[in-house]
């Protein structure tokens, strides 16, 4: 298989690459509008259903991977050239990750995050970043330093980590 190994948790999950489950965007278009509002609302900027059907690649940036559980989609994240316009000299992020609440706390998110990785190193990259304000916690766990913390939409404080792979 080329592109991302598939890895498994004892709880049956499975990450694998989103251009394989094409029948997860539904889905994930309805949690990016509810989990990011102001950007993917009906008023927001953005495209939940573009984005997503962006990292539905293989091979290149930007990519995104799935978490499968008993084979129902539960959780996402992509990586990506560009997330914080302020750091554009950084890259590749890892970004748009989420976990179904009801999930949260299994490990879900430690998956998609290796998976990140791994994928980061098959494209050749030496490092990779993240910018958050909620996965901090996740991140430390998982072996990543925080660079810099900065005012982020609307005074917000959003952590910018990276870690060397």
């Amino acid at each position: 298989m080329r592109g991302i190994r598939v890895q498994r948790m004892l709880t049956g999950v499975s990450v694998e690459p989103l251009a394989r489950h094409p029948q997860a965007v539904p889905v994930l278009r309805e949690w990016f509008e509810a989990e990011w509002p102001l950007y993917y609302g009906p008023s927001g900027p953005g495209s939940a259903q573009r984005d997503i059907e962006t990292y539905a690649n293989q091979g290149s940036l930007p990519v995104g991977v799935v978490a499968l559980r008993e084979g129902k989609v539960c959780g996402v994240a992509a990586l990506k050239a560009e997330s914080i316009a302020s750091h554009t000299n950084l890259s590749p992020w890892a970004a748009a990750g989420f976990v179904d609440p009801l999930l949260r706390g299994h490990g879900i998110g430690r998956l998609l995050l290796s998976a990140l990785e791994e994928q980061a190193r098959m494209l050749g990259f030496g490092r990779i970043y993240c910018g958050t304000s909620t996965a901090q916690t996740l991140l430390q766990r998982c072996g990543w330093e925080l660079i810099e913390s900065i005012s982020h939409d609307e005074g917000k404080s959003l952590g910018i980590y990276g870690k060397a792979l």
